[in-house]
């Protein structure tokens, strides 16, 4: 299951190219619409996601750099030992595989994630995990920034839920 491998790849070289546009081309927590409640915001997350430990001392970056190996590594292994015609694991372990690798990069080399993919929405006010800020009079309910790795991650697990929702015991052949 190797040929599947180029998902993973694809991601990683995508979501390289894009941070490095960001950081190229954005200021750090300037905010530049790009779509009605879409806006492109580069900002560092030394956290996971929601920014989870992102106020530790630091060491929280050799501990997301181990987990994310030893996560992506594992994912490899069970992307060898599927079947064939696990097509839709075999995608999602791909998805979620380059997104971690994307930002391990990131954590291997700067020390924190590059995160730059902004959206939001008005209203009075904000749902649980939704940040709020005030602009030009009115409070916008901001998600976490996040990025193409983020968002890799987020649909390989979203096929993995469809997958063990959708397909009864007899025809699930993944060895792992």
């Amino acid at each position: 299951m190797l040929r599947w491998l180029w998902i993973s790849i694809a991601v990683i070289g995508l979501d390289l190219v894009t941070k490095q546009w960001a950081l190229d081309s954005l200021a750090h927590y300037q905010s530049v619409p790009l779509f009605p409640y879409f806006d492109l915001t580069l900002m560092f997350n030394p956290g996971a996601a929601f920014s989870f430990l992102s106020d530790q001392g630091g060491w929280q970056r050799w501990f997301f750099i181990v987990v994310a190996s030893l996560a992506a590594m594992a994912l490899t292994v069970w992307l060898l030992k599927l079947h064939k015609d696990d097509r839709l694991v075999a995608m999602a372990l791909s998805l979620i595989i380059g997104g971690a690798v994307g930002n391990l990069i990131d954590r291997v080399i700067y020390g924190y994630v590059i995160d730059f993919i902004d959206l939001y929405y008005v209203a009075e006010s904000c749902l649980p995990f939704f940040g709020d800020l005030l602009k030009e009079g009115v409070t916008q309910c901001h998600w976490p920034a996040f990025n193409i790795a983020d968002s890799a991650i987020s649909v390989g697990v979203v096929l993995m839920l469809f997958d063990a929702f959708t397909r009864d015991d007899a025809n699930k052949k993944s060895d792992f």
